[in-house]
């Protein structure tokens, strides 16, 4: 105690502690004061002018430019009211708030939420293929050995009716023979005629053939093979002299007038595709021209490789405009 008022009585302490009361009095009355003003100018700056913060730090709001507290990066306008504009409204502090003109820059688009369909742009990419409906194989319905070929390279078109091959066959003038001797006996057994000429249709003999053998009491080992459709020959599996058995496959040909334009669409496409909905492809061989045509398939089955379902479009290709591959 006696220390205590030593240091009251001395003149220096009680000088120095005269100037702090002084200093807290001071900072109490005209601190407080000072910073209402100062809310009282961002407020009137918000009203009047521009506010500025800190790009890294938003919290920061002065009504002048200068460094940012906290980080030191320089301060950027926040906003800048036109008071003419009475469109303009109180924003959220949290808010991003952007100028018209840097709108424009980003290129930012909004619209209204709301409910509708999905609408979805999508580039496919596929070939143009044979309708496997429209394509047939040309078999040989006796054994034998290809005598000629009137069909001989791959490509080349044919028209139903038409001879594309001629083949010998021992098998056929045995059953040719056994026909003459069914007709010799025809009065006393009529039913060896009737299984004599079915066995010859069988091998694809028509009347007229058989009527032909009948008449001129003569038999040929060769038979001529006629093409059952129109089309052109996709594949040729048999060269001249070639021995055959029956069911040998000789050509294989599809008719083109109408194809399919096959796509490969991934499964996130999946949604957007249905049976029925228009698309519209081009080709690389005919720029400029532009085709349509309504799916009417896709494959329930994922490629295990590729990872794509088949979409299909069926083509008229009656101007023969479209080639398989393509």
């Amino acid at each position: 105690m006696k220390k205590l008022k030593n240091i009251f009585k001395n003149r220096a302490s009680q000088f120095v502690l005269i100037l702090l009361a002084g200093i807290l009095l001071g900072w109490l009355v005209f601190g407080r004061t000072e910073t209402h003003d100062h809310s009282k100018e961002i407020a009137a700056s918000e009203k009047s002018g521009t506010i500025w913060t800190c790009s890294m730090h938003p919290q920061i709001r002065m009504d002048k430019p200068g460094k940012c507290p906290i980080c030191g990066m320089d301060l950027i306008p926040l906003k800048t009211n036109d008071h003419n504009d009475h469109s303009n409204h109180e924003v959220d502090e949290d808010a991003i708030q952007m100028t018209p003109e840097a709108i424009a820059l980003a290129n930012i688009q909004t619209t209204v939420v709301g409910h509708q369909k999905a609408i979805k742009d999508m580039q496919l990419y596929g070939t143009i293929q044979i309708d496997e409906r429209l394509q047939h194989s040309q078999t040989s319905h006796v054994n034998g050995r290809i005598e000629a070929l009137y069909a001989n390279f791959t490509g080349e078109p044919v028209k139903q009716g038409q001879a594309i091959a001629k083949i010998y066959s021992p098998d056929l003038m045995t059953a040719q023979q056994e026909l003459l001797e069914a007709a010799k006996l025809n009065d006393l057994q009529p039913g060896l005629l009737a299984a004599a000429k079915e066995k010859m249709k069988l091998w694809k003999m028509t009347e007229e053939q058989i009527s032909k053998v009948l008449s001129s009491k003569t038999v040929s080992p060769y038979v001529t093979i006629y093409a059952n459709t129109s089309g052109v020959i996709v594949s040729k599996n048999v060269n001249q002299g070639d021995y055959i058995s029956q069911g040998s496959v000789l050509y294989n040909i599809a008719n083109l007038n109408r194809l399919w334009a096959v796509f490969d669409a991934y499964e996130s496409d999946l949604p957007f595709l249905k049976v029925g909905n228009q698309l519209e492809y081009t080709l690389q061989s005919l720029p400029g021209k532009v085709f349509k045509g309504k799916i009417v398939f896709i494959n329930p089955i994922v490629d295990a490789v590729s990872r794509t379902v088949k979409i299909r479009v069926e083509v008229n290709n009656a101007q023969n405009l479209l080639k398989p591959e393509m």
